[in-house]
Parts: C-alpha cells; structure tokens; sequence
C-alpha cells in the first residue's frame, strides 16, 4: 500500500473529526500491524472493500470515546444503540471519503459493528495492515486498513 494511500485515510479521520465540537484530533505515525496484536477496543466498525483492491478497513474505539463523540455531534442520547450506529457511522464515512479519492470501483459494503473486545479480529492473509493511531480529548482508538491489490 503506498504513502499516498495510508494518507488517503489519514485526511478522512482529519476530516470526520472537524465536525464535532472538540475539532483537535491527533493522528500518529501508522505502523505496519502484527497480525497477532490488532487492536480491537469495546466497539469496531468494519468495512468490507472489493473492486480493484480488495480488504477492510476497520474503526475501533472504547465506549467512552463513543459517548463523548456523540456528545460533541449534538446528539444527548448516548446508549448502546447510538453507539453502535456510531461506530458503524465513522468506518463508512472514513471509507467513504477514500472512495471519493480512489474512485468508483473502490466498492465498500454497509459496516459491520463488533461489540466487546474479539479475542482477534481475522483479515485477509498475505496482505499487509496498517494502524493509524488516534487520540481525540484523552481517548484513544484506531483505524485498521487492510488491503491488496488484485
């Protein structure tokens, strides 16, 4: 995966992030995962990719963040429910914003939300992963980008 790729997704958390109320989000260096140390925090958003590249990318925080993202996009109702749609809400958007970059045959599917902390969260074989670490107030998540060629 190239540079310009990796900052592809980088510019689509920038981006999510200026819509809430606290706009400062710290993105940091993206490292290539072990496949044994994926994180996967209280909820994960999962994208599936198909089309000339083909993976997932993956949006993992803890309900705290969740809850405080909520609060900053205006929405007072800060249940299990709304947290969900909300994980499930950022992986699209930031998928999205890369399919508007890489173009249409970038194809995502509807996001899949894994609640609860998977022993593993399983990604294709022979295919590298990066993590781009993220701190939003003094909370930290991740987003997981999984994809090859074919």
């Amino acid at each position: 995966m190239s540079e310009d790729t990796i900052q592809v997704f980088i510019d689509g958390v920038i981006r999510y992030f200026t819509h809430t109320s606290d706009k400062k989000v710290q993105v940091g260096t993206p490292y290539l995962a072990d496949k044994e140390s994926m994180p996967a925090l209280d909820m994960t958003g999962i994208i599936g990719v198909s089309g000339p590249n083909r993976g997932c990318v993956y949006f993992s925080a803890p309900r705290i963040l969740l809850k405080h993202l909520l609060l900053s996009i205006g929405e007072a109702q800060t249940n299990e429910d709304n947290m969900v749609d909300l994980v499930g809400e950022v992986a699209n958007t930031i998928a999205g914003n890369a399919r508007s970059i890489l173009g249409e045959t970038f194809m995502i599917s509807i996001p899949i939300v894994v609640e609860g902390q998977p022993s593993a969260i399983h990604l294709p074989k022979n295919t590298r992963s990066y993590i781009i670490p993220i701190t939003w107030k003094s909370y930290t998540a991740a987003i997981a980008i999984c994809l090859s060629e074919t």
